[in-house]
């Protein structure tokens, strides 16, 4: 249902609130993951960190750490497609490209290009959509380099407010940006938007920032308000109190997905396109959570 993922010796030693830093020291995150897919695949954790149809990654490298998450398009099922396929290899090629030290971590949108070509080369192709977020972490510079097409995300807190958010990019209602790949009868046809659409954003963070990555699921069932009240619940910066925060935040996210008389915000935004819709939105709900910690290698 959960994982957590740590990567060398990260060490937090500040407070969850933040300190304004000017030292030379590397930073890093602690991340945490948790997630579920919808209806039958709920609670279960496929081969290569996908929750349904969404899938994500968490790789280090010397000069960076680098999270992803992707949401593959549901709708390619109608057509006998496995959406999970093009989101999880997508994410993997992505990481690895992450791992060989093929990227510049103040360009996180060249990320995202590099392993979409790759899937564009196949010889054999790779059919499906996915929305995408990016987010990497200059250990050195102690900044955050953001990419996100689509409606997938991130929030950053810090003292217990949001200091950064992440912008949705909807053609219009309930149809975001997305990397697609089609068969030749459908090009033209289907909706693909090039990486380089994607909103980019570069930021310093602090000791003890929260880092929340998430796709559609968890920000199309929970407000601001609400991540925030769940993210109270973190004792300190160690592995367990993150592990089970991501878990708790998935897991109301989920819950509420599923009330058919909750106000959730895509319901909201609904109504807002002259929809009238009440209640939860199923969907694969996918929680990356991450604390920036001083790193010792």
């Amino acid at each position: 249902m959960f994982s957590v993922l740590s990567y060398g010796r990260l060490v937090a030693r500040a407070g969850l609130g933040g300190l304004s830093q000017t030292d030379s020291r590397d930073y890093s995150l602690v991340t945490a993951s948790c997630g579920f897919g919808k209806d039958f695949r709920k609670g279960i954790l496929k081969k290569g960190m996908c929750y349904g149809d969404d899938a994500c990654f968490v790789a280090r490298h010397r000069s960076a750490d680098v999270l992803g998450v992707a949401d593959g398009v549901g709708g390619w099922r109608d057509y006998g497609v496995d959406p999970s396929q093009f989101s999880g290899t997508l994410m993997r090629t992505c990481e690895r490209l992450v791992k060989e030290g093929r990227f510049v971590p103040s360009n996180p949108v060249g990320i995202l290009t590099a392993g979409y070509c790759e899937l564009l080369q196949n010889k054999v192709p790779l059919l499906g959509s996915s929305t995408a977020c990016i987010v990497v972490l200059d250990r050195t510079s102690h900044r955050l380099h953001t990419a996100n097409l689509g409606d997938s995300g991130f929030l950053v807190v810090r003292g217990g407010e949001v200091v950064h958010r992440s912008d949705e990019q909807q053609h219009y209602f309930n149809t975001p940006f997305q990397l697609s790949i089609a068969p030749p009868e459908a090009e033209g046809v289907v909706l693909s938007d090039s990486p380089d659409a994607a909103d980019s954003t570069s930021f310093d963070v602090q000791l003890g920032d929260i880092i929340l990555t998430a796709t559609d699921g968890l920000f199309d069932n929970m407000p601001d308000y609400m991540i925030l009240q769940e993210l109270k619940k973190l004792k300190n910066s160690n592995y367990e109190s993150i592990q089970q925060t991501a878990r708790s935040i998935a897991e109301q996210a989920h819950e509420l997905a599923y009330d058919p008389t909750y106000m959730s915000p895509f319901a909201q935004f609904a109504c807002d396109n002259g929809l009238n819709v009440r209640g939860g939105k199923p969907d694969d709900i996918t929680v990356l959570l991450s604390i920036v910690a001083e790193y010792t290698d």
